[in-house]
């Protein structure tokens, strides 16, 4: 396919989660610019998951329908399982199938720890794994019933430590295991299962000392542009399409840098008898040794290489 060729997603239909605003109101324009019809789902609460409004999904359905594109709005709360279900049930009674379902609906509840109790834990995985979990789960029969689907879940690099956000943190880790548990399923029924962990300037990401508000012309000016949220489409649409190869893999995207992030996992140290704590001290650098590390495409291929001495 000649590069500057647009990939297209006419006759499929996406259920997009948090589309009203941010990156799902980014992806979803960007879909349906390219022929999908979209459900823009967002139930319209604050940032932190506080409130209701139809006003965001009802402004991003007008948007689409203006350009020319097949759109309709959902408010359901994902946090609530009986939601999931009917954000589905719309896409299929409003267009006769579902083929991608984007989990991107999100909150940010920025507390540190221990301050941050249960019910800030709870709404968190309600919204970001809980939402994920039961959206796909809603799908899924009718991905299994016509042998396609595409399931792009949003996690983050925040994972990789988020002192004073543990719930997030928390919620999009788990949705890493998801992911790639999933995928095995997927694999033989035409489904793929992929995340994206975006790089943009996003609600959630907005805190009291750090306002996503900057001054024309400023030093910040051009760097909040280049995190727009419109930049992390393009691969998300590429998840999303039939022409993605991959399966259970997490892409990084934005400010016009998409990568791969993966899992390794180093040698090791394998030890000749019964393991003592001074031994672990004793070969903590091999241990750690980065040289000759691999990339585990499943639990079956960890294993076999993790206990591969054993056969030896």
């Amino acid at each position: 396919m000649n590069a500057s060729q647009d990939l297209r997603f006419d006759g499929r239909v996406a259920v997009i989660t948090g589309a009203g605003r941010g990156l799902g109101r980014a992806h979803a324009l960007h879909l349906a610019a390219r022929g999908a019809k979209v459900v823009v789902n967002d139930f319209g609460g604050s940032k932190e998951g506080v409130g209701s409004n139809s006003g965001p999904a009802n402004d991003v359905v007008a948007e689409i329908v203006a350009a020319g594109g097949e759109a309709v709005a959902d408010v359901s709360d994902i946090g609530i399982e009986e939601s999931c279900h009917a954000l589905v049930d719309t896409a299929v009674r409003e267009f006769g199938r579902i083929d991608i379902v984007v989990n991107n609906a999100g909150i940010s509840r920025w507390a540190t720890f221990p301050e941050a109790d249960a019910a800030n834990l709870e709404r968190t995985l309600d919204v970001h794994l809980r939402g994920t979990w039961h959206t796909t789960r809603a799908a899924w029969t009718h991905f299994e019933r016509q042998g396609y689907g595409r399931v792009i879940t949003t996690v983050s690099t925040g994972m990789l430590g988020l002192q004073d956000n543990l719930a997030y943190a928390t919620a999009k880790g788990a949705l890493i295991g998801f992911t790639r548990s999933l995928a095995v399923a997927a694999e033989p029924k035409g489904i793929r299962v992929n995340a994206i962990a975006p790089n943009a300037v996003t609600r959630p990401s907005e805190t009291a000392t750090k306002p996503n508000i900057v001054t024309a012309g400023s030093p910040d000016a051009a760097r909040m542009e280049a995190l727009d949220t419109r930049l992390v489409s393009p691969m998300v649409g590429y998840l999303a399409h039939e022409e993605c190869p991959v399966n259970g893999e997490i892409l990084v995207a934005g400010a016009n840098r998409f990568s791969r992030w993966f899992l390794g996992i180093t040698p090791g140290w394998v030890s000749d008898g019964d393991p003592s704590i001074a031994d672990i001290a004793a070969h903590w650098d091999e241990i750690n040794d980065r040289d000759g590390y691999y990339v585990p495409a499943s639990l079956g291929d960890w294993a076999s290489q993790f206990m591969g001495h054993l056969a030896r």
